[in-house]
Parts: structure tokens; C-alpha cells; sequence
């Protein structure tokens, strides 16, 4: 039988830094087919927190998006859109956003 040992709670997780550039805290990543946002500023080559879940306010792009309605980061623009393609699976829209809204809450991972 597997056994798993305790880690971490989970909301935000270890992440390092494997890129020349600093990382600045809030900084949306993708970490496979999810995202992430940055907890903390993260140097070269070092480890810090990104936040796996949770709301947060995001740029939104075009279009109205409901309350509950799947959400997709576009890495291209750094916008959260209704449209799949092209994007990463952010989670859902915790509540609307009109078509003129420039932003959008977002439950992240869900």
C-alpha cells in the first residue's frame, strides 16, 4: 500500500525560479495546464510562493462573462476570456463581468 506524508497546505506551494529574470509578486504563470500568481517576488534560481487558489481580480478581455462560467488565462494578452482556445483553464468567473468591464473574479483552479 502507497503512503503519502504531510507536505504543505496547499493554497500556495514552493515554486523556484528557474528563469534569469525576477519573478514580481502577482505575476500570472502557467504551471502545466494550470496557473499560477506569484505570492512574493522570486529571484533567479530561488524559491518562493505562488498562490494555486483562491479569488482574484484579473484583466479581462472582450465579451460579457456570467457568474459561474469557465474562465481561460490568454498568455498572449495576460486576460481572462470565456473562450477556450488559446488559453490555459484559469477556473470560473465568481461573479459577471459586463462586456465593458475591464476586470473579472476570478476562483482559480476550480
Amino acid at each position: 500500500m502507497s503512503k503519502a506524508a504531510f507536505w504543505q497546505r496547499g493554497e500556495s506551494i514552493d515554486f523556484t525560479n528557474a528563469t534569469t529574470d525576477m519573478i514580481e509578486a502577482n505575476t500570472v504563470m502557467t504551471l502545466g495546464s494550470r496557473i499560477c500568481v506569484a505570492g512574493t517576488d522570486i529571484l533567479p534560481g530561488e524559491t518562493g510562493s505562488v498562490h494555486v487558489t483562491g479569488v482574484f481580480a484579473f484583466p479581462k478581455g472582450d465579451g460579457e462573462i456570467t457568474a459561474g462560467a469557465e474562465v481561460y488565462f490568454s498568455e498572449s494578452d495576460g486576460r481572462i476570456t470565456s473562450q477556450a482556445e488559446g488559453g490555459a483553464k484559469a477556473g470560473f468567473a465568481v461573479s459577471g463581468a459586463a462586456a465593458d468591464d475591464n476586470k473579472v473574479l476570478v476562483k482559480i483552479n476550480a
